[in-house]
């Protein structure tokens, strides 16, 4: 299979690609991840969708090109350079609401409309809040990390931390979960109905 996935890539990637040499940020998003975001969300028409960690906005790029028009996305970082940058690329788009704001605290306060699909790219809603994010997920919605691969560069004391959460999301009954071993390791959950799932209208 042809491992080529420049055709579609989003018309402002290759600035936000000269930006991670600007801000020497060295940890971008992986374009596969992207890909697969995009193809997420686009299989959800009139979505609501949730990104914590905006970052450089490598990521945002891919999902808001997977948005329809009756589609919303809510992208949370706290650094003020990093979503002053996003306002740059992305703020003149109605569809897309872009928030400086401690995750943890944004995602604790948070009582809007349930989501379709959550990415979780920074600590927030992945290693810590983690059941409080969860909630905030449609039955049927995506919940999809990334960066679960052992890396040599990780802090001491992190590998432990992603198993801990693997095995975390492997044991919730709400959940159907894919690890996959491809870019940077990739999860993808589907939030399932259960018998002890409030049977509100997401």
């Amino acid at each position: 299979m042809n491992d080529s996935i420049h055709i579609g890539i989003p018309e402002v990637y290759a600035a936000l690609e000269l930006k991670c040499e600007e801000f020497g940020f060295d940890m971008p998003s992986d374009v596969h991840v992207g890909t697969l975001l995009k193809t997420l969300i686009a299989s959800k028409p009139a979505a609501n969708v949730l990104e914590l960690g905006t970052g450089i906005g490598l990521s945002l790029a891919w999902m808001i090109d997977g948005l329809d028009n009756d589609s919303q996305l809510t992208t949370v970082d706290n650094d003020p350079r990093l979503s002053e940058l996003a306002e740059q690329f992305f703020g003149t788009d109605p569809r897309v609401n872009i928030i400086c704001q401690d995750g943890a605290e944004w995602i604790t306060n948070y009582r809007g409309s349930k989501f379709d699909l959550i990415f979780a790219d920074t600590w927030p809603g992945k290693y810590n809040t983690l059941d409080e994010t969860l909630a905030l997920l449609k039955i049927g919605g995506f919940y999809v990390i990334d960066d679960m691969s052992f890396r040599s560069d990780w802090p001491e004391g992190h590998a432990e931390k992603a198993e801990r959460l693997i095995n975390v999301l492997e044991k919730r009954q709400d959940l159907s979960m894919v690890k996959m071993d491809w870019s940077t390791g990739v999860i993808v959950c589907t939030k399932r109905f259960t018998p002890s799932s409030k049977k509100l209208k997401s």
